[in-house]
């Protein structure tokens, strides 16, 4: 998102040291290509609500600037779509593109869709071709607008008046690229008023051709209570079936072919800096400056193990949530921190590398018996945090121990095969619960290998140190 340095001073920073021919930072884009990120959503967030996709194209010399609504600091328009799409082709990303239904139009939605899909020898196209690209770039996934259930959103409204702007929006898109698929914006908070009303009304509201229901979610820790809040994957397991659940009924009600599915399309760890944001946002219209240092989260070991259970939980509803997009990339609640032409690698960015590296396959129904604990917000909690993925060849195992003190053993088969061989296995661990990474100090939390494992007749036995995530896998006989 255009949201303080994630994009510039984060992935696009012409005058760096580190900046190649486009203006992107090399050592920022080595570093994301570790994480072999797939779907990667832009320009946002909120701020696609007040942004116009035409500043952001043609001659970087002719652009203009513009006063970002969302988040009071001047957008120089230096990058936009012309130069997001080539960058998804470099890194190999999928792109998911967003347009603005806060103050933008349906007809502003179908324009870009247009600039970005239609062939040469249209209007669109050879606007597109005079700016340098003569081929469509083919972009599929597309999202209608973003959070527009928040009284922050510029453009917010009640769910029947957005499921009528997203229907009108999708429906204009799809005259230019009839086979895309669009995602509409569900309820954004579990903790909002309007939850779970709105996701129903515009499940009804929008009915046949609706692929996806948008979810986000942040972990907060302000209570400082370290059980309870390693137990926040529990609560997304909620959400995401709850979500679930209401796309399933709204299907059988309208007799729909098929639910939509999930794309939880922001997710991270953010309470530090909450009273910035808050504050910025209160800021006049009028407050200027570039790329201001907004939200950039120091994140420890707990948040690296909270973060986890985001992933196990979306590994265990894999049938439902199809899309889950990490929010942000650089600077901005991020993996990764700059400074000048430094780089710091954070505690989060293992915890997502350590799962990425281990995705290809099928998620598996994962039966576990062991202790729990009990909590405040999320009811009964798992000791141990579970997912797993076969993969063509090898068992990849994801295990969080959220006891803080105690080393939790784990026995781990597999139905009707046999594990007897061990693969690549890391943990991320950290001194204490708070340790964190810093420019001075930027080894603290990181992954290492990891040998606390056997396997014996068949199966595998595991020791999880206390307060760490666990990524083994099994290679398997063909």
């Amino acid at each position: 998102e255009h949201m303080g340095r994630c994009v510039y001073e984060g992935v696009y920073e012409p005058t760096s040291a580190h900046a190649d021919e486009h203006g992107c930072r090399t050592d920022v884009l080595d570093a994301l290509r570790e994480l072999s990120f797939t779907a990667v959503r832009y320009p946002g967030g909120n701020f696609v609500s007040g942004y116009d996709w035409r500043d952001g194209v043609g001659p970087r010399d002719q652009r203009p600037e513009r006063l970002d609504r969302a988040w009071r600091c001047t957008e120089s328009n230096q990058f936009g779509t012309d130069e997001f799409l080539p960058l998804c082709e470099r890194m190999g990303w999928t792109p998911m593109m967003a347009v603005n239904l806060g103050t933008g139009t349906a007809d502003d939605a179908r324009d870009l869709v247009g600039y970005v899909n239609e062939p040469a020898g249209t209007h669109a196209g050879d606007w597109r071709g005079r700016n340098g690209r003569a081929a469509a770039y083919g972009v599929d996934l597309w999202c209608l607008g973003n959070e527009m259930d928040g009284p922050w959103q510029l453009g917010h409204t009640d769910a029947s008046e957005y499921t009528r702007r997203a229907r009108e929006a999708a429906a204009a898109m799809r005259e230019v690229s009839p086979d895309i698929e669009v995602v509409a914006c569900g309820s954004s908070d579990p903790n909002l008023p309007s939850h779970p009303a709105w996701s129903v009304t515009v499940l009804d509201e929008f009915g046949e051709g609706l692929d996806y229901l948008s979810l986000h979610r942040y972990a907060r820790n302000f209570g400082r209570r370290p059980r309870e809040y390693l137990g926040f994957g529990v609560g997304v397991d909620a959400q995401i079936e709850e979500s679930a659940r209401l796309c399933e009924e709204a299907r059988a009600r309208h007799g729909l072919d098929r639910a939509a599915r999930i794309s939880f399309d922001e997710w991270n760890v953010w309470y530090k800096t909450a009273p910035q944001t808050l504050a910025r946002m209160a800021l006049p219209a009028r407050f200027g400056g570039r790329a201001p240092h907004l939200i950039e989260e120091v994140f420890n070991l707990e948040d690296a193990l909270v973060a986890a259970g985001f992933l196990t939980s979306f590994l265990r509803h894999a049938d439902v949530v199809r899309v889950a997009n990490l929010a942000q990339m650089v600077n901005v609640i991020a993996p990764l921190l700059t400074k000048g032409d430094d780089l710091l690698v954070q505690s989060i960015f293992h915890t997502f590398r350590m799962f990425s590296s281990r995705r290809a396959g099928d998620s598996l129904r994962v039966t576990a018996v062991g202790p729990a604990y009990e909590t405040r917000r999320f009811g009964t909690v798992p000791e141990v945090d579970l997912a797993a993925v076969l993969g063509p060849e090898a068992l990849h195992v994801f295990a969080g121990n959220r006891n803080l003190t105690a080393t939790a053993p784990l026995e781990v088969g597999l139905a009707g095969r046999s594990l007897d061989r061990i693969g690549p296995c890391e943990v991320l661990t950290g001194p204490h619960p708070r340790a964190r990474n810093t420019w001075d100090d930027p080894h603290v939390v990181e992954a290492a290998p990891f040998a606390g494992l056997s396997c014996t007749a068949g199966s595998a036995e595991l020791h999880i140190p206390p307060l760490s995530l666990v990524a083994a896998t099994f290679p398997l006989a063909g």
